[in-house]
């Protein structure tokens, strides 16, 4: 069964080449939407012979959507610039699509790769998202962040698994922590949501709690540390900036 693989960038030079490597031969066809790049992506994938294609930036959601418009197969792969699809899971999505007769998504599991080593504990750890599907029965909503597919049918969980590159390092971590929790909070504060100084004191303790100890990320060491540290970060600062905008409104 054909298949396509769509992926969005933005200035990914450390790990696009990667990622093309690990589907170039394999997919039929790479779609690659950009909403700018300057930085040599786009050569890097005119390298794999790659349909490129250019949309302005208008959030997560709809650049995988459009994305996934572009590509001329049925059956599409959606991954980040920063995730690299193992041999495993290629195997696995041959022989899933090849006796396919009822399924019409599939969700694929994707494993963080945290200060250069696999976080094995935690929710990081082949977290099923749905990435597979036929576009004939759905695609990614518009969401701005924590976009989903919304699909029309039958969804089945594979075994093996992207490995996500997303940090380059820890200054980077806390860089997109800075700017999703900015788009998180406007999307929240859109919906009328509200965050209450109560809210916002007790989520760090908390959020630090379920992160390091219930998820079990104490048992990743130090990388765990950092990134339950990350995390709390995120959702604390997310509703302080909430607050912000219930402020000015």
């Amino acid at each position: 069964m054909n298949l396509s693989v769509a992926i969005t960038t933005f200035n990914n030079t450390r790990t696009i080449r990667q990622v093309l490597e690990a589907v170039a031969g394999w997919a039929n066809e790479i779609v690659v939407l950009d909403s700018g790049s300057t930085d040599g992506t786009l050569e890097i994938a005119k390298e794999f012979g790659c349909q490129i294609y250019y949309r302005k930036f208008e959030g997560y959601g709809a650049q995988k959507h459009h994305a996934a418009t572009h590509a001329r197969n049925d059956w599409v792969l959606v991954v980040d610039s920063d995730e690299v699809v193992t041999k495993e899971l290629r195997d696995e999505i041959d022989a899933s699509l090849a006796t396919n007769t009822e399924y019409r998504g599939y969700m694929v599991p994707s494993t963080i790769v945290f200060l250069g080593k696999i976080l094995h504990y935690g929710r990081e750890y082949k977290m099923p998202r749905l990435r597979l599907f036929n576009k004939k029965y759905g695609n990614f909503n518009l969401k701005d962040i924590h976009e989903e597919v919304e699909l029309d049918g039958k969804v089945k969980t594979l075994e093996n698994h992207v490995l996500h590159y997303s940090y380059a390092d820890v200054t980077d971590c806390f860089q997109k922590v800075n700017s999703y929790s900015s788009r998180m909070a406007l999307q929240l504060h859109e919906k009328g949501k509200r965050a209450s100084v109560l809210k916002i004191v007790t989520k760090f303790p908390i959020t630090f709690f379920v992160e390091y100890f219930i998820r079990l990320n104490f048992l990743n060491g130090y990388r765990g540390f950092v990134w339950a540290f990350a995390q709390t970060v995120y959702a604390t600062l997310k509703y302080i900036k909430m607050r912000e905008l219930q402020q000015k409104n």
